[in-house]
């Protein structure tokens, strides 16, 4: 009777590297549908202002620049947070960084509200959550980031 044997070391590592892999796609499955979610459900509120008044979010110098009112920036800043939140459900390696570079434009905002710095400090966070969000759809989303334009096109 032949029988085979695996050193332990080498079966050790095989099966590190199993759970490594299914580790990181369950990071990348709870990153995903957190920046699916949540997007949508703070782009939605910005139309009710259930969760709270989002115009006192508005830099001054923004809301300057922009020919709406407060509120109305809110109503297209809704908009786009909606659509980020989409775009990472369809396409996440492309959702990732509009989301990653969307919470930039949000922090730089943040920057100009006195008293605002902590909300500024915790969306650098979710930058970060972001960028890894984008990083591990390079191993679970193939397409390329321009992967809807191409599409399109061909």
């Amino acid at each position: 009777m032949s029988h085979t044997t695996t050193h332990p070391r080498v079966h050790a590592s095989l099966s590190d590297a199993a759970g490594s892999s299914h580790a990181a796609h369950q990071a990348f499955l709870v990153l995903r549908t957190a920046f699916t979610v949540a997007p949508i459900v703070f782009g939605l509120d910005k139309f009710t202002n259930l969760l709270v008044d989002w115009t006192t979010y508005l830099a001054p110098p923004i809301a300057g620049l922009s020919p709406f009112s407060p509120q109305g920036t809110m109503y297209v800043v809704g908009v786009i947070e909606i659509v980020a939140g989409v775009l990472v459900a369809l396409h996440p390696r492309l959702g990732g960084a509009v989301v990653a570079l969307w919470l930039a434009g949000i922090i730089l905002n943040l920057l100009l509200i006195p008293g605002f710095y902590d909300v500024a400090l915790r969306d650098v966070g979710l930058l970060l959550a972001a960028v890894a969000l984008q990083r591990l759809s390079t191993a679970y989303d193939r397409r390329p980031l321009s992967w809807p334009v191409r599409h399109a096109g061909a």
